[in-house]
């Protein structure tokens, strides 16, 4: 009998978590474990049947999710996966770090497994004492990549064509690379912006009379996207992964990414990594377009540099979870 695996999460509008669940999910660990994806409404009501061997948890913890969490480990093993919170996330939005970080000390010790998504969420957590380092696996995130890896090379054209994805949030920043590229009004460029979210009036009214930005809305093929752009930019103020930045290299995009959280350790031969300001991103833009003009092969081998280190991501990171399914199932017994 195959093992049974309760993935739990509640907010499906985080897009590159639910991405990554998602692709979990309908990967070929689905013939040797069953999957189940719930809410806690779900989970909790009273026709529920459901008793997994493990329960892995997507959501963000907090203080009121305290109790959830000790009620669903009263129901089997618990793992945490932690998409949420990073570094930079709590230097720029937590007020009281000492409460904030026992929140997550209290949390973290009620899962038996904490799964970290990157390298630098992994040390953070470390340094700050949030979890015994005994409970804690690295796993760094990963999505089905195939329609990335197929994206066609494209020509050069008579300018630099820059793009921005994701949700318009406080977190995605894009609002810094709107204002870097509006202090270089002679440079010739274009800027693609795909996405949606509450900030879109704002990043609208910044762009309002830039006719080298285009908003493309919602995006429902980002492989096709990608095909139209030279380089991604990934001005986030905080990400512990970073799902665009993996697509990007995929797609064989070069990218200029912020110094934040999980951004760093993606980037090698592949791009550009610079401070989370408008002056730093404006440096950027101007040093892409250079190099477009002036050394266009530089830019092609970034994009290859970073094909090349995703190639295998995705059989990896099913291969790092599966031994961990089946260590903690087992053990559970």
């Amino acid at each position: 009998m195959k093992p049974s695996i309760l993935h739990i999460l509640i907010d499906r509008n985080v897009g590159g978590v639910t991405a990554s669940v998602n692709s979990l999910l309908r990967s070929p660990l689905s013939e040797k474990f069953d999957f189940f994806l719930q809410t806690l409404q779900e989970v909790f009501s009273q026709g529920s049947k459901l008793k997994p061997d493990l329960i892995v948890v997507h959501d963000a913890c907090s203080w009121k999710f305290i109790f959830t969490l000790l009620r669903l480990r009263s129901r089997s093993k618990l793992i945490i996966q932690e998409h949420h919170y990073s570094e930079a996330f709590e230097a720029i939005n937590v007020p009281s770090k000492w409460r904030f970080r026992l929140m997550l000390k209290l949390a973290y010790s009620i899962a038996h497994r904490v799964i970290a998504i990157s390298y630098a969420q992994m040390n953070w957590m470390l340094e700050n004492k949030l979890v015994k380092h005994r409970k804690l696996t690295i796993i760094q995130q990963c999505r089905v990549l195939d329609d990335f890896l197929t994206v066609p090379a494209k020509p050069l054209g008579e300018r630099l064509v820059l793009g921005v994805y994701g949700r318009f949030s406080e977190q995605k920043g894009i609002e810094l690379l709107l204002k870097a590229l509006q202090e270089l009004p002679d440079l010739d460029v274009e800027l693609l912006i795909g996405g949606y979210g509450e900030k879109e009036e704002l990043l609208r009214q910044i762009a309002e009379g830039d006719r080298r930005i285009q908003f493309m809305g919602q995006l429902n093929n980002v492989p096709q996207f990608l095909e139209i752009c030279d380089v991604i930019v990934i001005p986030s103020r905080w990400e512990p992964w970073g799902n665009v930045c993996l697509e990007a290299k995929a797609a064989g995009k070069p990218v200029i990414v912020t110094s934040v959280d999980g951004l760093v350790e993606q980037v090698d031969r592949c791009g550009l990594v610079v401070g989370a300001n408008v002056e730093a991103l404006k440096e950027a833009i101007a040093k892409v377009v250079h190099i477009y003009k002036t050394s266009p092969q530089t830019l092609s081998n970034w994009g290859d540099n970073g094909r090349e280190s995703v190639r295998g991501a995705w059989e990896r990171y099913l291969s790092e979870w599966e031994a961990l399914f089946w260590q903690s199932s087992k053990s559970s017994k």
